[in-house]
Formats: structure tokens, C-alpha cells, sequence
């Protein structure tokens, strides 16, 4: 069950401005007023490795003190199409890898307009005041991560949408490029959602395990209160999400379709699996021990592209080969839990529940799988927690951009190549009420050197009005 706590909308101006830092708690009748607490709405916006689309969450963060839990609620959810005239052109470049400095300095622009426009777009249909927002966190689109570099190589990683195109276009605060800032401290810059999954999960004695099957899939383990909780999370990617699927969808259709809808190809298709277990055992990244970190410079298009041709050199039906690339992100999603869990003394057997998130959390062909290979795990949606698992990867964005502007640490697995705590978790672009908000986050814990780590979040409210 998610607790839930009704606060009521703190003083603001009416245009929506913060105005005042006094809110009321009326769990079990009780209320109060304290001297200085946060309230502040934040939109979260993340293109995936796929760009399906960009996921767009407004969330109400509020907390009474730096050591009261952080409670939120999504106010606003929805998916706003990423325009062919930027999708086609990103995804030819990153399939052909030639391109040149003239032309990344204008996608960068050229992106970062295309999330400023979002914003609008977002705000337009869902008749949000645009000034009622306080500051905005954009993962941006990740053009090239090179998290685990070769000999001669540096680690480094490209996310481009310009944070200060975005602010300009907007008037509100942006803050952005956080897999550079996980990067400088030494870690790999990806994943990035331990920070939500750890807080929307946590349970004193269950263990869990938030599955997200995006473009790239990752996973991330939320041990028991009792056993160390969110203090002893670990997380990795996996390797291919919906990556290779979706590839051999737009191959097969010449671009009409993108993704496998409800898994209908794969299901009319056989598996191969002697494909299967020759691809996953050979596969580097997928038996490379974590940490680790991957995405389309690993498993992308091209990559994609060498099983089609290898299941239709073998007389496979497209149907056949979509059946067979599906099992491959399904089977390594278990290999890994079986491979490299017990490293972290985890008995994936002991694992209570296994919440589902991403595109490829509505494939019934990889859920079916999951389900056969782990029978005493109750696979489940990540919706049950009050956060739709469509938005889940905005929110988690919506709330790195508010632990930059207070300087608070995040989570940190304990898998990391580091766990130094970094305190600015993305680049900041002022806006328009840079000072207000700014004036906000300081005297939010006024007096203190450093705001303690947050380690519990309650979801005020279950989120209904999203897209299936």
C-alpha cells in the first residue's frame, strides 16, 4: 500500500508563484505550520534512447523540514511526440556515426528548442499556466555514452537539448546534462532512476526489484529496510531493451511501425533458440560483471540489424525473428538477475515482486517469460506505487532537477564505481524567477551546511489521468 497524506496548497500568487512556505500536515487530525518548508512544482521531461516520444511529468514536490520524508504528487502527465524532422535525422547519425562539429552545435540548439516547444505544447493542452512552474529538469537526448571506455579512451557522455535554449524559450529554470555530472564524480552516468526506485519502493522486509525495459533496459535492486534498504541498493543496465524489437518493427514495415503493439508479431512467431543462447553467450556487455552502463553505441540499430539478417539468412519469418529478438531482451533480463545478484549476496528466489516499467513493460510476450522463469516473484506494474510507469523516468528527472537547486546529495548504489556524493546532480540555466526560486531553496534548511540525503518519499496522491 502507498501511504498518503493530504497537504493543502501552500500561499501562492495568482499566477502561481511561490508566496508563502506554510502548509498544513493533517495526518491523524494533527496540523501544523512550520517555519520554513518546501513547495515547488517541477517538470520532468525525458526523451528515451528510442525517441518514442517525450514523457513530460508536472510533480508537486512538498517537505516540512530537510528531515521530513519528501512527499509528491504527479499533477500532470502526458507524452508529447518527438517531431520527424528531428527524430529522423538523429537516428540516421547515430546509425552511420559520421557527422560533423557544425552539425552537432545546431542538433544541440535544435533539440534544446524541440524541449522548450514540449514545454509549451504540455502547458497549451493541459491549460497550465506556464509561469506556474518553478523549474524544469530535462534529461535532454543522449547522443553517445561511452561509460565503461576502452584503453585511450575517456568517459564521457553527449546529452544534448540545451539547457539554456530551454530557459530561454520558457522563462523558467532549467537544469540538465545529469549523466555529465554523475560522470565527474567518478561514476558511470547511467542509470539514474535509484533515486525514485529506491523511494517509491522501499518496504521493511520485502525485497524488490524495479524493471524498466526502455530503449535499454536496467534494473535496480531495493533491498528490505531490515536488510539495509535504500542505503544498500544496487543497479546496472541490463543490455538491450526494445532497442533491437523495435529496429527489426521499422525494418519489416519500412518505417510505418515502430514498435511491436502489444507484442502481436512476437507472439505469432517461434523462437530460435539456439540464436538466443548464442547471442547472449557471446555477447560482451551482457556478461560483463557491474557496474555497468550501455546504450545505443552498443546495442543499437546496426547491432539490431545482424540478428535480422542472421534469422533471415536462416528462412525465419519476420514473425519467427521478432519472436527470437523479444527472447533476447527477455532472457538476458533473467540472466542477469541469476549471474549477478549472488555477487551481491541476493537470492533472486527470495525476491518478493518485481515492479515493471517502459514500453516494454506492455510486451505480454517478455512479461509471460518473466513470469515462467521466476514463479515464486509476483511480477507487477510500477502504477501500483501511485507513479505511472510511463512517467516514472520524468519524475525521476523532475527530481534531480530539485536536488540541484538545494545542493542535496542522492542516493548513491552501492554497486557504484564511487560512492563520493554529489551534490549538483546536472548543469543549471536560470530563468526568469531564478532569485525567487533560488531564495526558496536557501532558506529551506537555513543554517544547515549540508541538507541531509533524502530516504523516504510519500506519494500524496495515485496518479489516474495517464496514457496506457
Amino acid at each position: 500500500m502507498v501511504n498518503t497524506v493530504a497537504f493543502n496548497e501552500p500561499n501562492r500568487s495568482a499566477n502561481g508563484h511561490i508566496n508563502s512556505t506554510q502548509f498544513e500536515d493533517t495526518r491523524n487530525g494533527v496540523y501544523r505550520t512550520p517555519d520554513v518548508s518546501l513547495d515547488i512544482r517541477v517538470l520532468g521531461m525525458n526523451s528515451g534512447t528510442a525517441m518514442d516520444g517525450i514523457d513530460c511529468a508536472l510533480v508537486r514536490y512538498s517537505q516540512a523540514s530537510p528531515t521530513a520524508p519528501l512527499h509528491m504528487e504527479i499533477l500532470k502527465y502526458d507524452e508529447i511526440p518527438v517531431p520527424q524532422s528531428i527524430k529522423k535525422p538523429v537516428l540516421s547519425m547515430l546509425r552511420e556515426t559520421k557527422t560533423t562539429p557544425s552539425l552537432m552545435s545546431q542538433l544541440n540548439v535544435q533539440l534544446g528548442t524541440m524541449f522548450g516547444e514540449t514545454v509549451k505544447v504540455f502547458c497549451d493542452k493541459h491549460n497550465i499556466p506556464i509561469d506556474s512552474i518553478d523549474l524544469i529538469g530535462s534529461h535532454g537526448q543522449t547522443i553517445w555514452l561511452l561509460s565503461m571506455p576502452q584503453e585511450g579512451e575517456t568517459r564521457s557522455a553527449l546529452c544534448l537539448g540545451e539547457g539554456t535554449v530551454i530557459s530561454g524559450i520558457t522563462g523558467i529554470t532549467a537544469v540538465t546534462d545529469f549523466r555529465m555530472a554523475e560522470q565527474a564524480v567518478g561514476r558511470q552516468g547511467a542509470p539514474l532512476v535509484a533515486l525514485i526506485d529506491g523511494l517509491l519502493l522501499r518496504h521493511p522486509t520485502k525485497w524488490r526489484i524495479c524493471q524498466n525495459i526502455g530503449g535499454i533496459a536496467n534494473l535496480c535492486v531495493i533491498p528490505p529496510d531490515c536488510e539495509g534498504g535504500v542505503d544498500a541498493m544496487v543497479d546496472w543496465d541490463c543490455g538491450p531493451g526494445n532497442m533491437f524489437i523495435d529496429n527489426a518493427m521499422r525494418y519489416f514495415t519500412d518505417g510505418e511501425m515502430e514498435y511491436d503493439k502489444d507484442g502481436e508479431w512476437g507472439a505469432r512467431g517461434t523462437v530460435n533458440q539456439e540464436i538466443v543462447d548464442r547471442f547472449l553467450d557471446s555477447n560482451p556487455y551482457c556478461n560483463h560483471p557491474p557496474p555497468k552502463t550501455t546504450g545505443r553505441e552498443t546495442f543499437g540499430d546496426n547491432e539490431g540489424q545482424a540478428i535480422v539478417d542472421e534469422c533471415l539468412a536462416l528462412g525465419m519469418s519476420k514473425y519467427d525473428t521478432l519472436a527470437t529478438i523479444t527472447r533476447i531482451t527477455a532472457q538476458n533480463i533473467v540472466k542477469q538477475y541469476r549471474t549477478f545478484l549472488p555477487r551481491y549476496n541476493i537470492d533472486v528466489d527470495k525476491v518478493s515482486e518485481i515492479y515493471m516499467c517502459g514500453g516494454g513493460a506492455r510486451n505480454p510476450n517478455i512479461i509471460k517469460y518473466l513470469r515462467e522463469q521466476l514463479p515464486n516473484t509476483e511480477i507487477l506494474k510500477l502504477d501500483e506505487t501511485g507513479v505511472p510507469s510511463d512517467a516514472k523516468e520524468a519524475v525521476s528527472f523532475a527530481q534531480q532537477a530539485l536536488e540541484a537547486i538545494l545542493g542535496r546529495a542522492a542516493l548513491v548504489p552501492i554497486n557504484s564505481d564511487t560512492l563520493t556524493p554529489n551534490t549538483i546532480s546536472g548543469k543549471i540555466a536560470p530563468g526568469l524567477r531564478w532569485r525567487e526560486v533560488m531564495a526558496m531553496a536557501v532558506e529551506f534548511g537555513k543554517g544547515m551546511t549540508r541538507l541531509p540525503t533524502v530516504k523516504e518519499m510519500i506519494v500524496d496522491r495515485k496518479y489516474t489521468e495517464w496514457k496506457p
